[in-house]
Parts: C-alpha cells; sequence; structure tokens
C-alpha cells in the first residue's frame, strides 16, 4: 500500500528549530503562526487607522507561493489593491476597513505559507487609490534587494496525490510541483524567483498549464517550474548505446534494469545518483569496485510507503519521532541511523559500522523509481569520489561510464550543484554533516551588521563558501574536497553565483591561514583584502556563532588537521572566551607524525608515530623503514597535537583499519566496533608554561594491552577521552567561571564520544552547546571564519 510522506515545514529564518518543522498538509491549507494579534494603531503609536496601508514584507517571501496567499487573504476580508515582488520583498498596498486591514495584517504573518519565512520590515498609512479589486502585479526591480534564494525542496503532500491519481493529468509525471515544493535553487539562473529567470524557461507552459499559472485561485498560481507531460521536462533511458526517449517506457526500462542488478546513474534536482538494488551483493561490490570506493558506507533510498510514509525505513532503522520528522520533512536530508539486526540488505552497504544512511525520495522521480521497485535502493552521490556531484548529461555519460550501465537522464537543466544533506542523530536530535539539496544556501541572522560584505572560502575538505553582509549570512551547499579542477571550478562558480543571487558583492575575504589549501591559495590571488584565520578558532567560533553567544565559553576544538599558530599542526584544542578573544588554554601532547598528506590516509603511520615518540617498535607495517628514517630525521614530518590523529592510532593498533580508503574510516570503525564504558579515570594534565596539556601515554599502554577485548579497548578509549574532557570542563568551569562548554571540529560527528560528554556534563550541571544547523566538521568552516571576524572587527571598533 502506498502511503504520503508528511510535508510542509518552516524555511530558514532566524533562530528556527535545528531541522524543520513538519506540518501534516493533507489538504492546502495555510498553518498558523504563533504570534499575537495587534492592532495597526499598537504596532506603530504613529500609526492611524485608515482605509489604505502599505507594507514591505522580508524574509522567504519569494518562491513559497507568498503572492497568491497575499491574494487569496485579500479576497477573504475584502481588502482591495495590490501586491508584488521588488527584489526579494514583497510590497502591498491594501485598501478596506480599518477592522479588515487590521485582521489582514495578522494573517499575513500568522497563516504564512509553510516554505515562507516573512517579516514586516515597513508600514505606513497610504493614499486611497480607490481601487476596485485586489491584482498581483508584475516583479519591480526598484530599491535595494534583499534576495532570498529558496532551497530545492521535495514533493508535496498535495502532489504527491495527484501523482499516483488515475484521474490526473499528471498521474506519474515525474516532474509535478506546485508552489509549496519542486526544485528552486537547482535552476535558478538569476533572481527574482519568475519563470523566465529559472531552466524552466526552455518549456513554454501549454494551455492547461498557463492558466493554472495564471489563476490567482489555482494552486499552482506562479508556480515557477510548473509543467505537465505536453509542455515539461521528460525522460530518456540510455543503456548499451539505446535510447528510450518517451518518459513512461524510460522510467520502466530503469525498473528492469535495477530488477537485473544493473547499476544505474539516475539524474535528479541537484545532480546525478548512482543507483542499484541494496540487496544484491553482486551489484553493490561491482559498484564498490568501478567506482573505487571500497569501503566508504552507501546511502539507501527507500519508498516513502505507510500511513506515515516511513513503513520501508523502519524496516531498515530504529527510528524515534523526532528522526521521522526530518526524514519526511521536505528537505529529505540522509540520516544516519542504528540499523536494525536482521534488515534485508547485503553486507556490503556500510562494512564494519552499525548505522545506514536512509532517506526518503527527493523528487518525484525518485518517488516514482524506488515504489515502482519496491525495495531499498543504493542511492550515491553521481561523482568521481571527493568531488562534486555531476550535473551536466554528457558528463554523466562520459565520466561515470566505468560505473554506471545505464543512465535515466532528463531535459531540465541544473543550474548548480547541491549534493543531498546529511545528517546524524545524536545526543537527542539530528545535527547536520554536510548541507546540500533541501537545506542550502542556508540563511541565518547574524547578531550584528558588517559594515562591508565579506566572503568566507573555508578549508581544503569539506569545502563550503560563506557569503555574509549586513545583518545576514549564507553558507553555500556542500562543494567537497578541492584537490580537483573540477572541484576548484564549482567553487569558483558558486563564489560567483551567490553574489550575483543575492546581489551583493563582496569587499573582503576570509581564509585559513594553511598556505596549501586551494580556498587560501585563491584568496591570495583574488584583488580584494584578505583575512586569514586560525582554523580552530573559526572552528570555536561556529559553535558560538551558531547559538548566539558571546559570552564567555569553553570550547574544544578537536579534528584531523588544521594549521596553528606555531606553525604545528593542531587538532586538540580548547579555547576560553568569545569570538575574535579565544584564549588557547589546552591542547594535547604533541607527537611528530612522518609522512606529510598520506597521513591522514594511512593510520599505520599514526600508530607507528606513537611508538616511536615512547622508544618502541611498531611491527604492523613491514614497509615502515623509510617513514621511520623520514622521523628520525624531521623529513616530511611535522609535529601534531590532533585528536583525530590518536582515532587513526588507536584502529590501527587494534588492527581495525591500516590503510584508509575514505576519510574517516579509521574513527568510524572504531566508533562502531567500541564497547559502550562509562567515564572512569581522565589522562594526566600538566602544566607547560601555562598551557595546559593532556598526556596521551596512558592512552597507548591501554590499547596495547592484549589482556583486554578489541571492542573494550575501543571503548575504553572513549571513555577516557571523555573523562579527560569533563574534568577540564569541570576545572575550568570552577576556575574560570564559564558559561558554557562547547564541542566543535570533525571528531565530534563521533556520537558515541558526544553522548558520553553530554551526559557527565548534565550531571554535573554543565550547559552543553553542540552544532545543530551547521556541520560540526570543516563544512562549517566558513561559517565560523565570518563570526571570529566580524568579531574582532566590532571589537577593535
Amino acid at each position: 500500500m502506498r502511503g504520503h510522506a508528511a510535508s510542509g515545514g518552516r524555511a530558514a529564518c532566524a533562530n528556527p528549530d535545528p531541522l524543520p518543522e513538519i506540518v501534516n498538509l493533507r489538504k492546502p491549507s495555510f498553518r498558523r503562526r504563533p504570534e499575537s494579534s495587534k492592532s495597526l494603531s499598537s504596532l506603530d503609536p504613529g500609526l492611524r487607522r485608515d482605509d489604505a496601508v502599505e507594507w514591505l514584507l522580508g524574509g522567504r517571501v519569494q518562491g513559497v507561493g507568498f503572492r497568491p496567499f497575499v491574494y487569496l487573504l485579500a479576497q477573504r476580508y475584502r481588502i482591495n489593491g495590490w501586491v508584488r515582488n521588488i527584489l526579494g520583498r514583497v510590497e502591498i498596498h491594501a485598501e478596506g476597513e480599518s477592522a479588515q486591514l487590521d485582521a489582514f495584517r495578522t494573517a499575513l504573518i500568522n497563516e504564512a505559507p509553510p516554505l515562507s519565512c516573512p517579516h514586516i520590515e515597513q508600514q505606513q498609512v497610504a493614499e486611497n487609490g480607490n481601487f476596485s479589486d485586489f491584482r498581483i502585479l508584475s516583479s519591480s526591480h526598484k530599491g535595494a534587494a534583499a534576495i532570498h534564494v529558496p532551497p530545492d525542496q521535495a514533493i508535496c503532500a498535495d502532489c504527491e496525490d495527484e501523482l499516483f491519481d488515475t484521474t490526473n493529468r499528471r498521474y506519474r509525471y515525474p516532474f509535478i510541483n506546485c508552489t509549496q515544493c519542486g526544485p528552486r535553487y537547482s535552476i535558478i539562473d538569476a533572481m527574482p524567483y519568475d519563470r523566465n529567470n529559472t531552466s524552466m524557461v526552455d518549456f513554454p507552459l501549454c494551455e492547461s498549464c498557463r492558466n493554472e499559472y495564471e489563476n490567482p485561485l489555482d494552486r499552482r498560481f506562479h508556480a515557477e517550474p510548473n509543467a505537465c507531460p505536453e509542455c515539461g521536462p521528460q525522460l530518456t533511458f540510455v543503456q548499451e548505446g539505446n535510447k528510450i526517449c518517451s518518459s513512461d517506457a524510460a522510467m520502466q526500462a530503469a525498473v528492469l534494469a535495477l530488477t537485473e542488478g544493473r547499476i544505474l546513474a539516475v539524474k535528479g534536482v541537484g545532480g546525478y545518483h548512482l543507483m542499484c538494488d541494496a540487496a544484491n551483493a553482486a551489484a553493490v561490490k561491482r559498484l564498490r569496485r568501478n567506482k573505487h570506493r571500497p569501503h566508504k558506507p552507501l546511502a539507501l533510498m527507500v519508498a516513502a510507503q505507510g500511513d506515515d510514509a516511513l513503513e520501508m525505513v523502519r524496516q531498515l532503522v530504529v527510528v524515534d519521532q523526532s528522526a521521522a520528522d526530518t526524514l519526511i520533512s521536505q528537505s529529505r536530508p540522509i540520516l544516519l541511523l542504528k540499523k536494525r539486526t536482521h534488515a534485508a540488505l547485503c553486507d556490503e552497504i556500510a562494512p564494519g559500522l552499525n548505522e545506514l544512511g536512509v532517506m526518503l525520495p527527493p523528487s518525484p522521480l525518485h518517488q516514482l523509481l524506488a515504489a515502482d521497485f519496491g525495495k531499498p535502493l543504493v542511492a550515491t552521490s553521481g561523482n568521481i569520489s571527493g568531488e562534486p556531484v555531476l550535473t551536466e548529461d554528457h558528463e554523466a555519460l562520459q565520466r561515470l561510464q566505468p560505473v554506471a550501465e545505464g543512465w535515466l537522464m532528463h531535459n531540465r537543466r541544473i543550474v548548480r550543484p547541491a549534493d543531498d544533506s546529511v545528517a546524524r542523530y545524536m545526543a537527542a536530535k539530528p545535527r547536520m554533516i554536510r548541507v546540500g539539496r533541501g537545506m542550502a544556501p542556508l540563511e541565518l541572522t547574524l547578531p550584528f551588521h558588517l559594515q562591508q560584505p565579506v566572503i568566507a572560502v573555508g578549508g581544503h575538505m569539506k569545502n563550503s563558501i560563506a557569503l555574509a553582509w549586513k545583518n545576514r549570512i549564507v553558507l553555500s551547499p556542500h562543494i567537497g574536497d578541492l584537490g580537483s579542477q573540477r572541484s576548484q571550478h564549482i567553487f569558483r562558480q558558486v563564489i560567483t553565483d551567490l553574489q550575483r543571487l543575492y546581489q551583493v558583492r563582496a569587499e573582503r575575504i576570509i581564509c585559513d591561514l594553511h598556505p596549501r589549501y586551494a580556498s587560501t591559495k585563491w584568496a591570495q590571488q583574488s584583488d580584494f583584502p584578505i583575512i586569514q584565520v586560525q582554523h580552530h578558532r573559526a572552528h570555536a567560533s561556529v559553535l558560538a556563532g551558531e547559538h548566539g553567544r558571546s559570552d564567555k565559553g569553553l570550547v574544544f576544538s578537536w579534528d584531523g588537521v588544521g594549521l596553528g599558530d606555531d606553525g604545528t599542526l593542531w587538532g586538540g584544542e580548547a579555547f576560553i572566551g568569545s569570538p575574535s578573544k579565544w584564549r588557547h588554554a589546552a591542547s594535547f601532547r604533541p607527537f611528530k607524525v612522518a609522512g606529510g598528506d598520506q597521513v591522514s590516509a594511512e593510520p599505520w603511520r599514526s600508530a607507528a608515530a606513537l611508538h616511536w615518540e615512547l622508544g618502541l617498535e611498531y611491527a604492523e607495517i613491514e614497509a615502515q623503514q623509510l617513514a621511520r628514517q623520514a622521523w628520525q630525521r624531521s623529513v616530511n614530518s611535522i609535529s601534531t597535537t590532533a585528536v583525530g590523529r590518536l582515532f587513526d592510532a588507536a584502529a590501527a593498533m587494534l588492527g581495525l583499519v591500516q590503510r584508509a580508503s575514505h576519510e574517516g574510516e579509521a574513527p568510524m570503525r572504531l566508533e562502531a566496533i567500541a564497547e559502550r564504558i562509562e567515564p572512569g579515570d581522565s589522562l594526566p594534565i600538566n602544566d607547560d608554561n601555562g598551557l595546559l596539556r593532556i598526556d596521551w601515554e596512558p592512552l597507548f599502554h591501554m590499547l596495547n594491552d592484549q589482556q583486554l577485548p578489541v571492542a573494550r579497548r575501543a571503548g575504553e578509549f572513549h571513555a577516557m577521552l571523555a573523562a579527560t574532557l569533563c574534568s577540564l570542563a569541570e576545572q575550568f568551569h570552577h576556575s574560570e567561571q564559564i558559561h558554557y562548554v562547547g564541542l566543535s571540529g570533525g571528531v565530534f560527528q563521533n556520537a558515541l564520544l558526544v553522548e558520553l560528554i553530554s551526559e557527565r556534563l548534565q550531571q554535573r550541571g554543565i550547559e552543553l552547546l553542540l552544532c545543530e544547523r551547521i556541520p560540526v566538521n570543516d563544512g562549517g568552516l566558513a561559517f565560523g571564519q565570518i563570526i571570529e571576524y566580524a568579531a574582532s572587527v566590532n571589537h577593535h571598533e
């Protein structure tokens, strides 16, 4: 039995819930918002009750069905006048009785469409134009731009009803949409968000669609991607040189190919996916082999089925209400959840791990494919590993040819890539790991005003960029690792696109200290003044910025790599203070690792380094003699305090991973195998000229204790780190009178570690802050760079 995903949800705005609130829209309706009714006179003592008022509304009010909503409200309250878009805002001229105008104004906010996030910027008594009706005027380009770019949205409940209604003219049409769902960011060429400014300009509306588009009472009134089988995008299936151009036949051929165990490249909303039967071990192994991805976990897509859309999901993973709300939201992220023991999947989906990444279909095309196939599908990014997801058909046909055995394509242009968003459920909430399709551009309100527009270009791995001006900041979708030419091309494209879409030109660039990061090199070659922000202070400021904190805090910034003030690689730091005023308070005992860029891919190097630091031999790797010689001579070797390297060493010493096939494999495997152990004794902490040093040596000896089972040692490793962090937190809480403790940096993607720390600090009555909407890893670095820079400017001013 087919069910529907609940849909709707609050758009990103100032201080919203961590992930979109879920609203069930079984029938066309607008939800109430928690704002008390106020009269016009009470809102502004100087504003008279009169029969003509003008409002200027800002926030997310374009691309979300706001003008037709205003039109319908005007009919309800017998208001005459007009509404129009003006460069990111909506302007309303309203004439009517005073009480009706008052009620109209309240409903504008309280009953706004689910995807919108409006606020009233200006209101004034206007001259009565004696309008005889209410109209929607053409967009205007007057005034200063205040653009809000909507993210792509999954299918809403109303469109899904039509998708499976045999009597509807859009029955099984893969590109069905309305004002409350469908592609946005990925199809927009320019703002304002009008059809002629999107890739849908390639598809002239047929008479029926034109009537819907121009009818203010229709659900598709000014739905810019509006289309139907007669006039809209179409599917094509390509396999072994044969091409099927009928959408229905192409879908049938794709499902048959999946059933036969083939690997398909499927063009979606923000790019291509590579898909195959998740229960077919041969297909999954072939996908891994051909994509050169032997161990990295593969995401799963399952059809929305059952009364709550999660019937198939619940057969695979453990789902509570918070996780369910995230999965069925219109942002449709991949969510990492605990795997059920008897999930009907092959073992190759997530080898060595006890979690699965699952998502519901992000578009009607995907929903049709998943529902017709009837079983879980692998849905991994259609890219060359580390690069942005592919969007161009010719590139997909060429570059995915070694992997794909069939292509399900469509002829709607993807203007820019948007890979899937990823969240992990930990410490009782879904927390973002990667911001992408459905959530980006992520727009937030800053607690201060910038004098000049700035762009922050983040780091080298998991890159995203941030554009900030006045009191606004926009985080781009995930771009990826900047080690390839295509990644750097998309990086530059996104920098240009964000400024063009929001009509803001940056005057300064903020980057990392590391001179070898591609993002830093780009910044240094630009014509703008640059500001460099230390990596781990940026991580600390991510947390303070997301939670709007400027009071004194203690933030632990633990990750795998980041250039420190002293030229060494930091990654086990603690800072006290607030953005731009972080004092380096604690760090780990440094150790020297040989191998340069190979270190993160070869955990044995970190394990060997710990042995050599203690005068011991490391016998696990035969080909280590050159590394030992380099270490002894300090050639291609660098000192580090990174906790991420300690995780690598632990995984290697326990025989889990000597050489990693993907970033993060060693800590992921270590966490998955770890026995849960409550924190006990902490590591020794010594004073090093005012900087507290955490000594990792007891960790080393525990890991080498062959009398303990591997799972026990992995668990003790997590417990000892948690105990040490909490001990420092308690010490600083009393001596420094800090107000909160925060965790930031890629190490804190580890749910076991975070939950051990959270439980202990909660018992001690210490407030703990964790990232929610901003990725805790380097994907949030650009956001932190902006916060750190802005605080510095404000501090000096």
